[in-house]
């Protein structure tokens, strides 16, 4: 799907979502989480369906033998989890129109959770039984199912995600929120996993939103994996993820699962809270972090080895006594800088070390004062391979 189709795709979506809004009286925040439950269920049945064949092969072949596994364990082996046949698509839309639409789709997430442990408490449930509790917004959840089927059956699960951060800024919008956080370019992104040639191992993003940066280095390992098996590498990719915003963090949940990925998504602030154990412990780092925040507690991350390894972004200044405890990072920009570095594996014999690729605002790159003195040690300690400034806009890609 190219970027014009695409694109098209999404105003049609949108056009149908937001027109059930206009004849009901939900708000955006009510009817948001369930339309986007759905979008994901569309795009699972998708995927599973790509898989079912070698599914059901291996089930079928294996019946009755010492190899033989539940259908469910080879399902969640081939395309990371498994649909019944009451959580597929087609089955929802096959429901009479006096079916209660609401109880089957609620039946069918929680069959996903239950398959999927990963998935739990990220799948919208009760939301469709809330759209239909008047008269008018009775039919919406079958309204819904007959929209989002026009989503197309080579729609990747890349595409899912941009739409679901589409549609995560189109309701943000709506309800006067200021619009959302999309993705980063699929071309940027592409670039930055060319050049870091993730191959396998553990990839870790402390910024992750919906996962987009997780998605592309699969599909590159995916591309060199004969290659890489057959000079007896193991290609094996597992994910870990931290990302502040609670809906997203189910949304990137979502997204591991309709692409097969192994991993971890965790809520946290990664200025404040270390999930996973950071510190010299993954193979690759891919992320596109907020920029120029300033408002970090300096008192909170000025003891810790992630950011202040390579030195700590501050004012030159002294604080009145009384301002003392309540400083903030003047830029956070270069937290992010030594927290990518500092999560990376040391080199040790034959392993070369941990490797990272970054968008950052490219005002980093001529940053006075405190950042200068970083940026200094860093390209003293040769922890920088490149940079790279994407086309017009106001970034560098950093590696």
């Amino acid at each position: 799907m190219n970027t014009e189709q695409l694109k098209q795709l999404e105003n049609d979506l949108w056009a149908a979502a937001d027109s059930l809004r206009a004849n009901s009286d939900l708000k955006a925040s009510e009817y948001g989480t369930p339309v986007l439950g759905l979008i994901f269920l569309k795009f699972a049945d998708i995927n599973y369906r790509r898989h079912e064949d070698e599914i059901n092969a291996e089930f079928e072949q294996n019946q009755g033998g010492w190899l033989e596994k539940p259908i469910e364990e080879i399902a969640i082996a081939k395309c990371g989890f498994y649909l019944p046949d009451f959580a597929r698509y087609q089955y929802l839309l096959d429901l009479p129109e006096s079916a209660d639409i609401a109880g089957a789709i609620e039946k069918a997430m929680i069959a996903i959770e239950e398959y999927k442990p990963e998935l739990a408490g990220s799948l919208p449930k009760e939301e469709y039984h809330r759209l239909t509790r008047t008269p008018e917004t009775r039919d919406l959840p079958f309204e819904l199912l007959r929209k989002f089927d026009n989503i197309p059956d080579e729609a990747t699960g890349d595409v899912f995600g941009q739409i679901y951060e589409y549609f995560l800024g189109k309701f943000a919008l709506a309800e006067g929120q200021g619009g959302g956080e999309f993705f980063t370019p699929r071309s940027v992104v592409r670039l930055m996993v060319e050049i870091v040639e993730p191959h396998g191992g553990t990839v870790f993003d402390p910024a992750c939103g919906s996962g987009g940066m997780f998605v592309q280095s699969a599909d590159f390992i995916a591309k060199h994996r004969a290659e890489r098996e057959a000079q007896g590498q193991d290609t094996s990719v597992f994910v870990y993820g931290q990302e502040k915003q609670g809906e997203t963090v189910k949304l990137a949940r979502m997204n591991l699962a309709v692409n097969g990925l192994r991993g971890e998504i965790a809520p946290a602030i990664t200025y404040y809270t270390d999930v996973f154990d950071s510190l010299g412990r993954f193979d690759y780092v891919l992320a596109n972090p907020p920029f120029n925040v300033d408002d970090v507690s300096l008192e909170a991350v000025k003891d810790d080895r992630r950011f202040n390894t390579y030195g700590i972004p501050q004012n030159k200044t002294k604080l009145k006594k009384s301002e003392q405890g309540k400083a903030t990072v003047p830029n956070a920009n270069y937290l992010w800088i030594n927290l990518f570095a500092t999560s990376l594996k040391e080199p040790d014999g034959d392993y070369p070390g941990g490797r990272a690729g970054l968008v950052m605002a490219n005002s980093a790159s001529d940053a006075r004062h405190s950042e200068a003195e970083i940026r200094q040690t860093l390209i003293e300690q040769n922890l920088i391979y490149a940079m790279a400034q994407y086309g017009t806009k106001n970034v560098d890609l950093l590696f």
